[in-house]
């Protein structure tokens, strides 16, 4: 399935970018401490998806937005991640940018 090899993808080049191990990650999002370095291992492997709430938090603990783990396009999640990094003044600013682009 397209969707968990892209939330693996996504979601092991954040973490990697936070320079967190998956147990550290999975603890941070409230994964049991038990549990959360397999976890994040079948998540980032694919074999299983996080739910819902489980990805805010992750997004929440990398400081990235939801919407990063789910780009299919490369450029895409880049370009999230770079708005994301933007202060709400400056996305605005961005925006208008894009708009006359287009």
């Amino acid at each position: 399935m397209l969707f968990l090899s892209v939330l693996a993808k996504r979601l092991k080049a954040a973490r990697l970018r936070a320079g967190l191990s998956q147990e550290k990650l999975g603890i941070m999002a409230g994964i049991d401490e038990m549990s959360s370095s397999a976890r994040m291992n079948q998540y980032e492997r694919g074999k299983h998806a996080p739910d819902w709430l489980t990805v805010e938090r992750l997004a929440a603990v990398l400081n990235v937005p939801v919407a990063y783990f789910y780009a299919t396009d490369d450029d895409a999640a880049e370009l999230l991640l770079a708005f994301y990094a933007l202060a709400p003044d400056a996305r605005g600013r961005a925006l208008e940018l894009i708009r006359a682009m287009s």
